[in-house]
Parts: C-alpha cells; sequence; structure tokens
C-alpha cells in the first residue's frame, strides 16, 4: 500500500512538472518568434533548412518561470489522517479554502476511502452524511468552505445536532491575513467553528500538522461516543499547501474508541425489580437503537418481560409486526401502565403527558396516579444553553444517565435472574392479552385502509397497502416521515423488521 501511494504521488507530481517545463517553453518558443518575425518579405528557405521557429527556440534561452509543485503537502499527511479514521465517502461542494485537501483527496488518496461527492450545496453535503449515518451506522466526512460555505451549511449541522447524529465536519479557511487573496477577506474569519459552536460537540482549529492528526482523531472520538453530535475541524488553507518539512517526524495518533457509559449495576438492578414486580409494565423507545445490536436486545427484554412496547419513531427500535409492539394503542397502555422506562427519550414528559395546543393551551397527565416513571438515556449528561433542545423536565422517580443500547444486555440479565416460575406465569398471562389487542389492531388497521377505496384521488390508505404490496418481497428502506405522519399508515400496515427499514424521524 505505501508503495503505490508513492508511486501515486510520484505520479502525480511529476504529470504537473512536466505541464509546467512545457508551459516554460511554450513561452520560450512565442517569445522567440515575435523577435524573429519582420514585417519585410523573406525568400522562401532552402530545401532542407532549419526553419525559424525551431533555431530561434533553440538559439533562445528558456524563460524564468516559477514551477508552483511539490512532493509532498501538508493536505496529503490530512488525507493520510482522514483515510486512518475509516471514511468510506466525503461529500463537497468544492471551494477554493480546501483546495489542498481537495486536491490530495483525488491525486494523492487515489479518490477511494474516502471517495468524494460532489454536491450542489453544503446544507445538501451534511445532509447526505446525516442520512447515510441513519442508513449505515457509520459517520461521513464532509468538506466546507470558509464562512459561507459553513453558513449554508449550518441548517443541515442544526438538523444532525437535534438529531444526535455525528457528522465529521471539515472546513477551509485562511488564518494568516497577510496572504488572503481578495476574495478570501469576505471568506476568513478569527474563529470560523464560532459559527455553529452552540450546535456541535466539540471544534478545534489545528495550528500544526501534528495538531490536526490529535484534533481529527479526538473529534472522531467525540462524535461518536454517546450522546453523538457533529464536530468541526478547521484546516488552514496554509497549512494545507505548504511542502511538509520533515514526513518522519509525523504520525497518527491510534484510534481507541471509548466503551459507551453504562448504567451503575445498582440502578440497573432496581429496574429491573421495578419492571418484574409490575402489573402492567411499558418500555417506550425513541433514539435507543445507535447500531442494529439494539433491536435484537429491546425484542428480548420485551419477551423476557412479555412487556408492552411503545416505540416513539426516533429510530428503528422495534418490529412493527411484534405483537407486544403497542405503539397504536399507546393511550391504552400508558392509562394502565404501573411502571415506565423510557430509553431514550427525547421527549419523556411529552411521552407521559397530553399537551393541547389552542388558545388557552393546557396539559394532562396520560398515566395513572402513582405510576413509576424511569429513564436511562444520554440526554441527561449533554446539553447545551442557547438552543433549547432537550424538552420540558419530566417528574421521575430514577434516572439513570447512561447509553440506553448499552446498559440493556445488564437489564436483561438482572430481569431474567429476579423472573421466578410465578411471576413468568404472570407474564405469560399478560403476554397472551397484549397479543389478541395487537391482533384486533391490525385487522382495525387493515379495515381502515379500506375506507374510501375507490375514492379519486387515491386514498392515502390504499397507496400504502398497494405500494406494500408491490416492496414486500424486495430490501426497502422507508426514508421519508410517513412513518409517524400522515396517520402513520406505513407504520400500522407494512412490517417493519430490520434496523434500516425505518431510518427516524
Amino acid at each position: 500500500m505505501a508503495g503505490s501511494k508513492k508511486s501515486l504521488d510520484h505520479a502525480r507530481r511529476q504529470f504537473l512538472k512536466r505541464g509546467a517545463f512545457a508551459g516554460a517553453a511554450a513561452l520560450a518558443t512565442s517569445s522567440g518568434v515575435a523577435k524573429a518575425e519582420s514585417p519585410a518579405p523573406q525568400a522562401a528557405a532552402p530545401r532542407g533548412a532549419t526553419p525559424v521557429r525551431t533555431m530561434t527556440a533553440e538559439a533562445t534561452p528558456p524563460a524564468d518561470v516559477d514551477v508552483l509543485t511539490t512532493e509532498s503537502s501538508g493536505s496529503d499527511f490530512m488525507v493520510d489522517v482522514i483515510k486512518s479514521l475509516g471514511f468510506e465517502y466525503v461529500c463537497a461542494n468544492p471551494g477554493s479554502s480546501f483546495r489542498g485537501l481537495h486536491e490530495s483527496v483525488i491525486n494523492y488518496g487515489g479518490n477511494r476511502a474516502p471517495e468524494l461527492v460532489t454536491c450542489c450545496h453544503e446544507e445538501s453535503a451534511v445532509a447526505m452524511g446525516h442520512g447515510y449515518f441513519k442508513a449505515e451506522g457509520k459517520p461521513m466526512a464532509v468538506l466546507a468552505h470558509g464562512t459561507v460555505g459553513l453558513q449554508h451549511a449550518a441548517m443541515a449541522i442544526y438538523n444532525a445536532w437535534c438529531d444526535r447524529v455525528p457528522v465529521y465536519i471539515i472546513i477551509g479557511n485562511y488564518n494568516d491575513a497577510a496572504i488572503r487573496r481578495p476574495a478570501e477577506w469576505y471568506h476568513g474569519v478569527q474563529d470560523a467553528a464560532g459559527l455553529v459552536r452552540d450546535f456541535t460537540k466539540w471544534d478545534d482549529t489545528p495550528w500544526s500538522l501534528t495538531h490536526f492528526a490529535e484534533s481529527a482523531v479526538r473529534a472522531y472520538k467525540v462524535a461518536l461516543t454517546p450522546p453523538m453530535a457533529p464536530v468541526v475541524l478547521v484546516a488552514d488553507g496554509v497549512l494545507q499547501e505548504d511542502p511538509i518539512a520533515d514526513r518522519g517526524k509525523l504520525s497518527i495518533p491510534k484510534l481507541a474508541m471509548p466503551v459507551p457509559p453504562q448504567g451503575d449495576s445498582g440502578a440497573v438492578a432496581e429496574v429491573a425489580r421495578l419492571l418484574v414486580g409490575a402489573a402492567n409494565p411499558v418500555l417506550i423507545a425513541d433514539r435507543l437503537a445507535r447500531t442494529p445490536a439494539a433491536m435484537p436486545l429491546l425484542i428480548e427484554l420485551a419477551e423476557a418481560l412479555q412487556a408492552a412496547v411503545i416505540d416513539k419513531g426516533g429510530r428503528m427500535n422495534f418490529p412493527t409486526r411484534h405483537p407486544l409492539n403497542q405503539t397504536d394503542r399507546a393511550g391504552a397502555v400508558l392509562a394502565s401502565a404501573d411502571v415506565i422506562l423510557g430509553l431514550e427519550v427525547t421527549d419523556f414528559w411529552g411521552a407521559v403527558n397530553a399537551f393541547r395546543d389552542q388558545q388557552h393551551r393546557s396539559t394532562r397527565p396520560l398515566t395513572k396516579p402513582g405510576t413509576r416513571l424511569v429513564t436511562i438515556t444520554t440526554g441527561d449528561l449533554y446539553i447545551r444553553s442557547n438552543y433549547q433542545d432537550f424538552r420540558r423536565l419530566a417528574d421521575v422517580d430514577l434516572a439513570i444517565a447512561a447509553d440506553g443500547e448499552a446498559t440493556l444486555p445488564a437489564l436483561i440479565e438482572a430481569v431474567k435472574r429476579l423472573s421466578t416460575g410465578d411471576r413468568r406465569r404472570v407474564f405469560e398471562e399478560r403476554g397472551a392479552k397484549l397479543r389478541e389487542a395487537s391482533r384486533v389492531a391490525h385487522e382495525n388497521a387493515r379495515i381502515a385502509a379500506s375506507y374510501a377505496w375507490d375514492a379519486s384521488p387515491v386514498s392515502t390508505g390504499r397507496l400504502c397497502a398497494e405500494l406494500w404490496a408491490q416492496i414486500k418481497s424486495e430490501d426497502w428502506s422507508l426514508v421519508s416521515s410517513y412513518y409517524s405522519d400522515g396517520g402513520g399508515w406505513p407504520r400500522r400496515l407494512w412490517d417493519f423488521n430490520k434496523p434500516y427499514h425505518w431510518l427516524g424521524d
């Protein structure tokens, strides 16, 4: 790999050098010709004589031309660092402030891992990174240009922040005012990342290549450690374009991802005790499924308890056709619940309370008095001040500040350990009732979809039913918000059973 990279590097720089020298020769030739030409008529040259143009070019020394090439630029090393993080793609609307990185990705990096995806707008580039992570579970890098590119990207960065999705953003900037071209005065800024600092998890402006390598690895770790969120690195244009003085002094730090925070063992044991002893426990999941492993874990916990599950749709947490999925009966199951466990629920207050948005706004609880409320969420670990996306504070009995998915294995083990034979019989009786309620709900949804079947324009119920008949044997994914909006017809009629079937709100 090292040999092929060196060969590619050499070929690129030799190509650029040949182009520069060819330009110098062309300049010399045109200069000599201009001097040799005369308005007076001349006799034809004898057969076999050397043409005047050739004689002039050979006799005239080449003009002094700056050959602006380098064997290895700072952006080459930056690309090596980016490659070490495993990015498959980097999206960008090309801009001059990161032209060094752009060139190195294509020529030095061979446009492979990462491969450049050209976008028409920075907001599109960040949105692609947002959606890519939700579909693949892997982050995407994004390059943005100076102040104007980051301002364009800001809305999409905020969307990723609100959704707690990691997007890895590198913006170009010319920090030194002494070397800025005229247009760069509009595109340069003292604190580039300050534009989006209120809705990113971390940012840094490296001043050396060693600094860049360390911050690039740190940014990746910060972005992907729950609670996840976008990060920003500022890559100085001079640092990108200047030659590397001594490549041997540079190294890339080892990437060692932190283990996601798990719930305290004593607190987890208390949650298990509450769930096992409950008459009607309810599990509410929202942004629980950080990885594809979460769905089978939640299924295992629900089946161990035969507990009702409400999927709020922040991620694809639980199969829609599973008999314990009571999402479409949320009001009824919450009203009868005596213990409710919220797993990475963005708005837990809103999950257990109704809000009436009319001239006189009012609220009412959806639960009966005495219901025990428990939360496991990383939302308690990290919030910001200015942008208040943290919702109302719920009155809970036990709040565990930990990653829900990482805590599930310990909770499942504790539940199984406490489940005696008598309790398992109670669980089975409860599960039978939930299965029957689920069957009735699915049948009612099918009947409801048949209403106005022949209406024009076509009803949304029929549209979703007909579409399901066409795609149910395919490998599909629903990427719109129609899972939870517009009556929720896909959720009610389709069989969502894979993590990527629904990307989340």
